[in-house]
């Protein structure tokens, strides 16, 4: 057998239009019927494929649902504007900001079904509360470097604190998460761990009032 013969066959090439427009369908019937709601069928209608397509790139629903939400949600950069209060403030908005873009009845049937697989399980962490906590994470350490917070916080348990305001709520969707309750929670964190809160505070309030005097830069 010639060796031209014996080489494997290259499959087609994956067509990412395809891919583009199966997420954007998904994230539709998601908006609209929420996680329940979504059958792959109607997926594949407004997609203008095939239900074989989408299953050769995503096995099942939450695969698919997982890939659609990280596509909303893009990169999570964390804001570096050098005042801890406000780098805080304006990242936790953001994140939540982001969440409030997934309806409520999404997340929770969507994590039941991916605990029972490790894998999903895993994917879900790293889709939906690993990049947000990692954002949040440095954030902490440039305050730390800075000093204005002290070199002792445990860490782990503050990245808990400061992801459940943004995770909790946007799971179970039982209380109001906007601007004021950041503050406030950030706040009261910030009591307890800065090395001179009041400073913190003055230097928020002064970048501002700055910012409010010169809105153009």
């Amino acid at each position: 057998m010639s060796a031209r013969s014996s080489a494997p066959r290259a499959g087609r090439p994956r067509d990412r239009q395809i891919d583009a427009s199966v997420l954007n369908a998904a994230l539709a019937v998601l908006d609209e019927s929420g996680y329940a709601g979504l059958r792959i069928e109607e997926v594949a209608r407004r997609a203008g494929t095939t239900k074989p397509a989408i299953y050769r790139r995503w096995p099942g629903r939450p695969h698919l649902v997982l890939a659609a939400l990280a596509a909303r949600l893009g990169t999570v950069r964390a804001p570096d504007t050098g005042c801890t209060l406000c780098d805080l403030n304006e990242g936790i908005n953001v994140f939540i900001a982001a969440f409030h873009r997934i309806r409520p009845d999404v997340l929770g049937p969507l994590l039941a079904d991916c605990s029972a697989d490790p894998g999903l399980r895993s994917t879900f962490m790293a889709t939906l509360f690993d990049p947000p906590r990692a954002a949040v994470a440095e954030m902490l350490d440039r305050a730390v470097a800075r000093g204005d917070l002290r070199a002792d916080i445990d860490r782990s348990l503050v990245l808990d604190m400061l992801g459940s305001l943004v995770h909790y709520r946007a799971l179970f969707g039982h209380a109001p998460n906007g601007p004021a309750e950041v503050e406030r929670a950030v706040e009261a964190l910030l009591r307890g761990i800065a090395t001179d809160y009041p400073a913190l505070l003055e230097h928020s309030r002064r970048l501002a009032a700055h910012a409010a005097a010169h809105p153009h830069g």
